[in-house]
């Protein structure tokens, strides 16, 4: 390497920090979280866990299950098709099948009537999660995985911690702020642990990003950006899941499974060896896709219709259009901000943190903007939000004339249309700058030659972050590890490390109280975005024990 900048006054050089911490295959897919993290190799017994929601998380969650730590002895779906990914995995490609591999691969299951026999299944009318959580005793189980869509987070955590239950909810907490703050008392009064899936609290590469920071090797930080780029399009958004046959009149979507099982009877027709059994897979899944009857109005779900200036109808949505593409919707979804920016400002959140010697910072303010130039109005959510906040840097005071400004700006951008530049967060210092890409690659950029000192990177390739200067591209090592856990396998196991190993100073990475600041900032920003307004924060809305919130309602649980 040829950069001349070095770190701190320690010392010692950037690139000896990361590439010393690599050496020891700490980086590596999620076999050293234990070392990282403070929790045990494995539990004298697993958790006994019971999944509530086996849609797309969901079974990205089941397939970061680690046998050693986590017993699943119930699932509850609405879904049947849910319920067959469930157990069989995702096979419409190499990369659904590595994040959603099913219970059968994790377990050793050989079918699906011998997975059957461990897990109690809740399905079609009876796949409620309030049946789930009521049978919970007798099915063994200690502790639920909620991965439902957003507005049934907080019902349902709230359900299994009155009935005696730990929870780990996928994020965002909750649909309100009001609701994440139900959920917390709730936590407290009942003793219940309650975890938020905001898994880069738990990815190692963001762990050795926050150490790099605290020991200085950016300096002083001044400035974040971050973004989550897709080239989501009218006809292939990925938020627009086909529906199945039947589910509503006159809908185009469910042409592209008819297509996929075209296609996938066309390969099995001529396949050989193994590749039959690929075909087979893909053809028994989208059958499975195809016949995804549900009555979602029986679950609570409802229609929309939505109309032009003068009244007249141009869109309608009925209740199973609301369920598989709730994330469309506002009574059931949070949009770009929950879903995409709540990652990537809790991420943020993070970097403040580290040079406040780990203290989560309120932040000051958002500004923020939202809109809809790409899709048609077959939706209630932005194709595009980006934001401004403001956090305090160290040595801020509002009533200092001198120390007012001293603050780190935090800009944020998420868009459809063009997945150029991907995903990822670059954090500005005055000596430095670290570059982290889609979870898997940092890099940390020299000071003012722009020399990259290292790059941590996966052997994989696709959209990068623009991350390079007007005087074009520098040059950079390229070492470690294949592939980087993004912490999921690791969040898990700490929480069923907690749970099994009960004291007050054994809590989540990622407890109520940072998990409702990280929603606070997200559904802030959303307000913002669709207002067009600047927002100061207030630090009551930060408390769980105020009944402050930003949409202005109190909680319905007592403080």
């Amino acid at each position: 390497m040829n950069s001349k900048a070095n770190m701190a006054s320690n010392g010692v050089n950037r690139r000896d920090f990361i590439l010393g911490t690599l050496a020891t295959g700490a980086v590596v897919g999620g076999g050293l979280g234990a070392f990282y993290f403070g929790y045990d190799k494995s539990l004298v017994s697993p958790l006994r866990v019971g999944v509530i929601g086996t849609g797309d998380e969901g079974c990205v969650l089941l397939g970061a299950i680690t046998p050693d730590y986590i017993d699943v002895r119930s699932i509850a779906d609405i879904r049947p098709y849910n319920v067959w990914r469930a157990f069989h995995g995702d096979h419409y490609s190499d990369a659904a099948l590595e994040a959603r591999p099913g219970l059968l691969s994790k377990y050793g299951w050989r079918n699906e009537t011998e997975a059957r026999r461990h897990v109690k299944v809740y399905e079609g009318q009876n796949g409620d999660y309030k049946n789930l959580i009521a049978g919970a005793k007798q099915d063994g189980v200690e502790a639920v995985i909620i991965a439902l869509p957003l507005h049934l987070h907080a019902p349902a955590a709230i359900a299994a911690m009155e009935a005696g239950l730990h929870v780990l909810t996928e994020k965002l907490m909750a649909h309100s702020v009001r609701e994440c703050k139900d959920m917390a008392r709730v936590a407290r009064r009942t003793g219940m642990i309650l975890a938020t899936g905001h898994q880069r609290h738990y990815n190692i590469l963001y762990a050795n990003a926050v150490d790099s920071i605290r020991r200085g090797l950016l300096g002083n930080l001044h400035y974040i950006r971050a973004q989550w780029h897709r080239g989501n399009m009218p006809g292939s958004d990925s938020w627009q899941q086909p529906l199945p046959k039947g589910a509503k009149k006159n809908d185009e979507s469910v042409k592209i499974l008819y297509q996929k099982r075209k296609t996938y009877q066309k390969e099995l027709s001529s396949a050989i060896g193994a590749s039959m059994d690929l075909w087979r897979r893909r053809l028994e899944q989208v059958e499975a896709q195809l016949a995804d009857a549900v009555d979602a109005a029986n679950f609570g779900y409802e229609s929309h219709r939505i109309t032009n200036a003068s009244g007249k109808e141009i869109y309608s949505c009925p209740p199973i259009e609301e369920l598989i593409r709730w994330r469309l919707w506002e009574r059931t979804g949070g949009g770009l901000m929950a879903e995409l920016g709540s990652h990537q400002l809790d991420a943020a959140s993070i970097f403040v943190a580290a040079i406040h010697d780990g203290a989560k910072q309120m932040p000051i303010s958002v500004a923020a903007a939202g809109n809809r130039p790409l899709f048609p109005p077959d939706r209630q959510v932005e194709d595009h939000v980006y934001c401004l906040l403001e956090f305090p840097a160290p040595g801020y005071d509002p009533d200092d004339p001198f120390a007012r400004d001293k603050k780190i700006g935090v800009q944020y951008a998420s868009i459809n249309g063009n997945g150029f530049g991907g995903y990822g967060e670059i954090v500005f210092g005055d000596k430095g700058t670290m570059i982290l890409d889609r979870e898997q690659e940092l890099w940390i950029a020299g000071d003012s030659e722009n020399v990259s000192d290292v790059k941590v990177s996966d052997a994989g390739s696709g959209p990068t972050l623009d991350t390079q200067a007007s005087d074009g591209p520098t040059t950079a090592a390229q070492t470690g590890p294949e592939k980087v856990s993004r912490g999921y396998v690791e969040q898990l196991q700490h929480w069923a490390w907690c749970i099994r190993n009960s004291d007050p100073h054994n809590q989540p990475r990622c407890g109520p109280k940072v998990a409702l600041g990280d929603a606070i900032i997200a559904l802030t920003a959303n307000i913002a975005a669709r207002n067009g307004e600047r927002i100061e924060f207030k630090k009551e809305w930060f408390d769980p024990d105020s009944d402050e919130t930003p949409e202005g309602i109190p909680p319905s649980v007592p403080a």
